[in-house]
């Protein structure tokens, strides 16, 4: 039990180790040192999680929209400041809820109650990265049920993931609808990464890791940009699923949506609009 004990000890140390990273260049001391390792721990993810979202938003909107105008985009496609706020807006109210699941799944993994562990070392490479792939396997089946059934299932839809859908054309979506969700969808559609960590062995700072690139990832598919690299379920596909409501709801590929038959490719969606574009034209 002793041996055990210290084990875990390992992953309290590692988080404590990323608080002060965190909070001691962004808060002075007597504010965040006093609090129980709980709330400091997701005070570090709360802040690194805002920042994040803003650092990453920005970029990329400057990039697309400023350095980038008429290139990827033209300009009557670039939403306007205020539809960007509100997303803001929305993404800020749901954030310190978003910011609680890793939380949680950090005080499960010091619990010892995960199939998580500490250092690469104690594995060999071949199935850290077979581990990787699978929980990044049972992660994307698992978000595409869950988003799935947040539209099939009506009052889910009516009452939390029609707030992300109000973006649902292009000059409405920008990298900032990327986490505007009501905060209970944004939580159920992480929840797989959390279930994962109790049927595949994980490198805890790689499941860290892996959490927060949802933050860029999603800014990424919400840009409208379809930057057609298969099987990558980019933002031209994502685009689809905001404009039909009824395709494309898988995450970081399109392999979930070809295999349940939900896929709808953004070039033929461009073929068939120029096709009708042509029978309306005669």
């Amino acid at each position: 039990m002793a041996v055990d004990a210290a084990y875990l000890m390992q992953f309290v140390d590692e988080t404590s180790f990323y608080n002060r990273i965190v909070l001691s260049h962004l808060l002075p001391s007597n504010l965040w040192e006093p609090l129980p390792h709980f709330l400091q721990t997701w005070l570090r993810n709360y802040l690194a999680g805002t920042l994040l979202y803003f650092i990453s938003g920005f970029l990329w909107c400057f990039y697309i929209y400023y350095l980038k105008l008429n290139v990827y985009l033209p300009k009557d496609a670039i939403p306007t400041r205020k539809a960007m706020l509100l997303q803001i807006y929305v993404a800020m109210k749901a954030m310190p809820w978003y910011t609680l699941l890793p939380t949680v799944s950090e005080y499960m993994i010091e619990s010892g109650w995960t199939r998580c562990y500490s250092r690469i070392g104690e594995v060999s490479w071949v199935l850290y990265f077979v581990s990787i792939a699978t929980y990044l396997v049972l992660v994307e089946f698992g978000i595409y049920w869950m988003h799935r059934e947040l539209h099939d299932i009506k009052p889910l839809y009516k009452y939390l993931h029609a707030t992300h859908h109000i973006y649902n054309k292009q000059n409405t979506l920008s990298p900032f609808a990327g986490l505007a969700f009501h905060p209970l969808d944004g939580i159920l559609q992480a929840v797989p990464h959390v279930v994962a960590l109790f049927i595949v062995p994980i490198h805890f700072t790689t499941h860290l890791g892996l959490l927060f690139m949802e933050a860029i990832w999603t800014a990424n598919i919400h840009d409208c940009i379809h930057g057609n690299i298969w099987p990558v379920m980019g933002a031209g596909y994502h685009t689809i699923h905001h404009t039909t409501y009824k395709h494309n709801y898988g995450h970081y590929t399109i392999w979930m949506d070809w295999m349940f038959g939900s896929l709808r490719d953004p070039l033929l969606e461009e073929v068939d609009n120029n096709k009708d574009s042509s029978k309306k034209a005669e």
